[in-house]
């Protein structure tokens, strides 16, 4: 199976066919979307992709377009927690799908915030969390042992880093390491940096699949889509893509 996360921007509204482009050159089976908020762009790019089932919701960032067939489908939103996480699961499989999309904003209070909205998903899917499953999505903050180049921050972004600390105590990927995750890409590519965001002048890894630590060898591959046509223009994330052996 090969799974796309992507976050489309502001719903992906007046950029389906450049959406469109760069998810037709990863060919994925399932694309997890974030900031889905727009279900009439989603079908218009589930129809430009070739996806035959999607879902999507105005209230919900996270949605889903797939060309397999879909068993089902349900948002789960966790007490206080900002966003609903989305549940796929493919039809005739045990394998899971959960889509998140965190907190934004580069801040000590935001990152702590970020670890609340993570511990509640993890607690809300802690009976799947010894089976396959994948947790995948924009989880807006950087590893641990990574840098953020604060220098690049639009002015009043630094601002808000100064004032909850200056140094920022980046937790929230740790929690999921905490919780017997491997992140996929790093454990592939322990030494390229991996950059999502942004898409014109990537400096920043925001986007993750992690699978627990046990299914270790069912991911195959893990790529960040940088060299697909319009990637850059498309939104202002780069999509990341992951080959599991689901058999």
């Amino acid at each position: 199976m090969r799974l796309l996360t992507y976050n489309i921007r502001y719903g992906g509204v007046g950029r389906v066919s450049a959406l469109a482009g760069v998810i037709n050159a990863v060919e994925p089976d399932v694309v997890v979307l974030q900031e889905a908020t727009r279900p009439e762009v989603v079908a218009q790019l589930a129809g430009a992709t070739g996806m035959k089932t999607w879902a999507a919701q105005a209230d919900h960032s996270v949605g889903f377009m797939s060309r397999i067939e879909i068993g089902r489908h349900q948002w789960h939103r966790p007490p206080a927690s900002r966003r609903a996480f989305l549940e796929i699961v493919p039809a005739g499989a045990s394998f899971r799908i959960f889509g998140v999309h965190l907190s934004a904003v580069h801040s000590n209070w935001t990152e702590r915030r970020r670890v609340r909205e993570l511990r509640q998903v993890l607690a809300a899917i802690q009976e799947h969390q010894h089976g396959f499953h994948m947790v995948t999505g924009d989880f807006n903050t950087i590893a641990p042992g990574e840098t953020l180049d604060l220098g690049k921050l639009p002015p009043r972004l630094r601002a808000v880093v100064w004032l909850t600390g200056r140094e920022i105590r980046w937790e929230t990927i740790q929690t999921m390491l905490d919780a017997g995750y491997m992140d996929g890409y790093r454990a592939l590519h322990p030494e390229d940096p991996g950059f999502t965001f942004p898409a014109a002048d990537p400096h920043v890894r925001l986007d993750y699949a992690f699978l627990p630590t046990s299914w270790t060898p069912r991911l195959k591959c893990a790529a960040v889509v940088k060299d697909a046509p319009g990637a850059a223009s498309a939104s202002d994330h780069l999509p990341l893509v992951a080959e599991l052996d689901v058999g």
